[in-house]
C-alpha cells in the first residue's frame, strides 16, 4: 500500500469513527472531551474548573467519547479543544494530519491495559495468541501494548488475526467466544476481569508506559495559553487528592462511571496520578511508538512528535 493511499485511509479511520457539524463556539468556551476513566472524569464532577475560568470569563463545556480515536477525532474537526487519551491514539491522528498539539501527561501505568483471555482459554501464554482472534480498538493505547507483548514472545501483528471493535463491542465478542482475546483499558479492564473472571494474560509491566496524555487543538492553544496552563494545574490538583483519599475517590467515581465500588476500586488504584507537561523524556518514548507504527507500515511515513509539543507560558514553567 503507498504512502498516499494509507494516509488516505488514516484519515478515513477516524473520520468514520464520529462525525460532528460545523459548530461555532465563542472563544471564552473551553470545550473538553473526556472517557470514562481519569482524573477528567472527577474534575467534571468537582465543579472546581468552572470556579477557576469563571474568574477568566471562560465557561466549560464536556462531552463523553467511547475511546481515544474518536476523541481525537472530535479535536481535530473542531468539536472540541481539549481532551485525554492513551498514548497510541496521537500517534495515529497526527499520521492522519491532525492539527493538534500535545500539552500535558500522567505518569506510567502499566498495570491499567491488559490482554485478557476467558478464565477457562487454553491461551496461557502470549505466544498462543498465534493464529488467534485478538479483539482491540483500532488506534488505541492498546494497540501499541499488543505489538509490544507479540514482539516479546517472538510474533509480530500479522502472526494474529486482529478484530477492531470498540469496548463494549469488543466485551460482547469476548463473552460470546467470538474472539480468542481482548486487549483493553481499566475501568473496562477492571469490569472484565471481576465480573467475567478474564484472566490477565499480560499487562504492560515491564513492556509499556501506557501515559496518559492531555491535547488541545493548536489553535486554542495557541490563543489561550493561560486557560491550558489553569486546567492543567487543576488536573494536577484532583490527581494529588485522589492519591492521598483513593477510597473517597472510588466512591465518588463509581456512580459516575456506573459500576460498582470494587471494580471502581480496581481501576483507581492502577492510574497514574500527576500531571506534568511533557518532558524530553516522554517526547523520546512517544517518538519510539510512532516509528514503531512506521515500520509496521500501520502509519504511512515517520513522524516528528517534538514538532506537536505545546510549551506553556515562561512563568508557568518555572513555577512547575
Amino acid at each position: 500500500m503507498g504512502a498516499n493511499t494509507l494516509r488516505r485511509s488514516l484519515v478515513a479511520m477516524f473520520a468514520a469513527t464520529l462525525t460532528f457539524g460545523a459548530i461555532h463556539v465563542q472563544a471564552e468556551t473551553l470545550r473538553i472531551g473526556y472517557q470514562k476513566y481519569g482524573t477528567l472524569v472527577l474534575l467534571k464532577s468537582s465543579g472546581a474548573l468552572e470556579k477557576r475560568l469563571a474568574e477568566q470569563g471562560v465557561s466549560v463545556q464536556w462531552t463523553e467519547f467511547p475511546a481515544g480515536p474518536q476523541l481525537l477525532e472530535g479535536l481535530n474537526v473542531g468539536s472540541i479543544d481539549f481532551g485525554t487519551t492513551g498514548e497510541t491514539p496521537p500517534v495515529f491522528a497526527q499520521a492522519a494530519g491532525a492539527d493538534l498539539l500535545y500539552v500535558a501527561f500522567e505518569p506510567p501505568a502499566p498495570r491499567s491495559e491488559a490482554i485478557l483471555v476467558r478464565q477457562d482459554s487454553p491461551i496461557v501464554t502470549v505466544a498462543d495468541l498465534k493464529g488467534r482472534k485478538v479483539a482491540l480498538n483500532k488506534g488505541s493505547n492498546v494497540h501499541y501494548l499488543l505489538v509490544r507483548a507479540l514482539q516479546e514472545a517472538g510474533l509480530s501483528i500479522h502472526d494474529i488475526t486482529p478484530v477492531y471493535l470498540p469496548p463494549a463491542d469488543a466485551r460482547a465478542a469476548f463473552e460470546r467466544g467470538s474472539v480468542d482475546a481482548w486487549v483493553i483499558w481499566d475501568p473496562f479492564q477492571a469490569a472484565a476481569e471481576q465480573q467475567l473472571q478474564a484472566r490477565a494474560l499480560r499487562d504492560g509491566s515491564g513492556l509499556v508506559d501506557n501515559h496518559q496524555f492531555y491535547l488541545a487543538t493548536r489553535g486554542f492553544a495557541t490563543k489561550h495559553p493561560q486557560v491550558l496552563s489553569a486546567l492543567v494545574e487543576e488536573i494536577r490538583g484532583v490527581g494529588g487528592w485522589v492519591q492521598d483519599n483513593p477510597e473517597e475517590a472510588t466512591r465518588q467515581v463509581a456512580p459516575l462511571i456506573g459500576l460498582p465500588s470494587e471494580i471502581t476500586r480496581q481501576a483507581v488504584e492502577r492510574q497514574g496520578y500527576g500531571a506534568r507537561f511533557i518532558t524530553p523524556q516522554v517526547v523520546e518514548a512517544q517518538q519510539k511508538i510512532a516509528d514503531t507504527f512506521t515500520e509496521l507500515k500501520l502509519i504511512p511515513g515517520p513522524l516528528n512528535i517534538r514538532s506537536v509539543i505545546w510549551s506553556p507560558p515562561a512563568k508557568v514553567v518555572q513555577a512547575r
